[in-house]
């Protein structure tokens, strides 16, 4: 039972990753049982675990819904993150390690070409290279328990994120600052980690727009 529970788990969180699901959308117990062919059960508790995890809501007549913030919560978690994500890149300046930092470069150039090649088009398939970027910073910053709470925070802001880059010059703008880590961290400089927090962060009007997009 616990290896379907986590199957429903892992199909729900790639769906809010890839943007299939969005906040406030309605996560469908029907789908799930005829897509994985599963009981009420593990379904249920796949629910329950990302309720816990406040990734899932439950409101009356609509049952589990994608955690959708209002903007005190959004501006609340914004600020969590960019020090979560700045303790990561400050982590990896210290401890990174040859391996990682050719994966970072690698991470970062994605970025760049697909700035240089699309300019503000495919912001969608740059939000994927965006995620490698994060990902690769978290993970070298060698602390999997920071990289748990990165990822939880995240799936709330994916959204948010992915809509942010369909505005003119948000795609330069994020490669420009990935290099700017990048080249902090590989040189183990601590202002790494404020470059990151910075660049992680929204302004409240950033937000507000970001949140009425998404309606």
């Amino acid at each position: 039972m616990a290896g379907q529970t986590d199957t429903i788990v892992a199909a729900i969180l790639s769906a809010i990753e890839t943007g299939t699901l969005n906040p406030g959308d309605v996560i469908s117990e029907a789908d799930l049982l005829a897509a994985h062919k599963v009981s009420r059960t593990p379904v249920r508790e796949a629910l329950i675990q990302l309720e816990t995890a406040g990734l899932v809501q439950r409101l009356p007549r609509k049952g589990a819904v994608v955690f959708k913030p209002t903007l005190a919560e959004f501006l609340a978690i914004l600020e969590v993150h960019a020090k979560l994500e700045g303790q990561a890149a400050g982590l990896a300046a210290r401890r990174l390690s040859p391996a990682m930092a050719e994966r970072l470069e690698q991470a970062v150039a994605a970025c760049e070409h697909h700035a240089a090649t699309y300019g503000d088009g495919a912001p969608d398939l740059y939000y994927q290279c965006n995620l490698q970027f994060h990902r690769v910073v978290a993970e070298a910053a060698g602390n999997p328990f920071l990289l748990d709470l990165i990822k939880t925070n995240a799936r709330k802001l994916m959204a948010y994120y992915r809509a942010r880059y369909r505005y003119a010059g948000a795609i330069a703008d994020s490669a420009r600052d990935h290099r700017v880590i990048a080249t902090l961290i590989v040189a183990r400089d601590p202002e790494a980690e404020a470059a990151m927090a910075r660049h992680v962060a929204f302004d409240q009007v950033t937000a507000m727009d970001l949140l009425a997009a998404l309606g």
